[in-house]
């Protein structure tokens, strides 16, 4: 299981650079911060920027604050904590601890548990083609679900071959199965981005902390320069807080 473990870990590794280097995010992420800099009107200290990553981490990945919705960040939440819990308490058990040590399996059931109801709860309540465009939960796309059902397989076969008394059966086989596809299944799946979403956090604050503001106009709407921008006659006098109609009412128009 060491040997299995280490190869998991590595594919993530390597699926994530190939990630990387097919979607040349690593390359416009530099370029982007490099344009900023240019376009930066106050120098930042190293505190500065100490404290910038204190709260990014304390905010965008410790407790997710980038969701305004508080139930859909419960949802991201108990599925990212149940990940993190699970694995952690996996790897205790295949590298040090054995799995007749109390504590880690009162972890590792807890962490499963919570990914199973963190990921289906996802699937059914908050998936965009689910709940806002009104398809069937159901309608599979294996490239663009990928990362999903790998989550909710991994969870689901989990629980199964603990309550089966871990039986090195067919039971055990579904783990391995869906474990393999969740980490060997990167380069086509969502996975990366639990890797670039801390440091697109980051750079966001940055750019606002700098006054490079991502590299668009920083001009508000009740400025005439912005005024004269609009393509729109009717909004050139619009009232400063409208705008923000995505947050009025859930979209269920169907």
């Amino acid at each position: 299981m060491q040997t299995y473990a280490i190869i998991m870990v590595a594919l993530v590794i390597v699926m994530t650079v190939m990630d990387m280097l097919h979607k040349k995010s690593a390359k416009y992420f530099f370029e982007n911060a490099s344009k900023a800099k240019k376009n930066a009107t106050k120098e930042l200290t190293a505190g500065d920027k100490v404290g910038i990553a204190v709260a990014t981490i304390a905010t965008d990945v410790v407790s997710a604050g980038e969701f305004n919705n508080p139930v859909r960040r419960l949802v991201h939440l108990l599925t990212m904590y149940g990940f993190i819990l699970f694995n952690a308490s996996t790897a205790a058990m295949i590298f040090g601890e054995s799995g007749g040590n109390a504590t880690l399996t009162l972890i590792w059931h807890i962490g499963a548990i919570m990914l199973f109801v963190g990921s289906f709860w996802f699937w059914f309540c908050f998936k965009v083609d689910v709940a806002a465009e009104g398809n069937s939960p159901f309608n599979i796309d294996l490239r663009r679900d990928a990362f999903s059902l790998s989550l909710m397989a991994t969870s689901v076969s989990a629980l199964i071959w603990s309550f089966n008394g871990n039986a090195m059966g067919w039971e055990f086989a579904l783990v391995i199965l869906a474990t393999a596809s969740l980490f060997g299944g990167v380069y086509w799946s969502k996975f990366s981005h639990m890797f670039f979403k801390p440091f697109a956090a980051y750079d966001k604050r940055i750019t606002k902390a700098d006054g490079s503001a991502e590299n668009l106009p920083t001009l508000t709407r009740d400025e005439p320069e912005q005024q004269k921008r609009h393509s729109m006659e009717l909004l050139v006098d619009a009232p400063m807080d409208m705008g923000l109609g995505i947050k009025r009412e859930t979209p269920n128009h169907y």
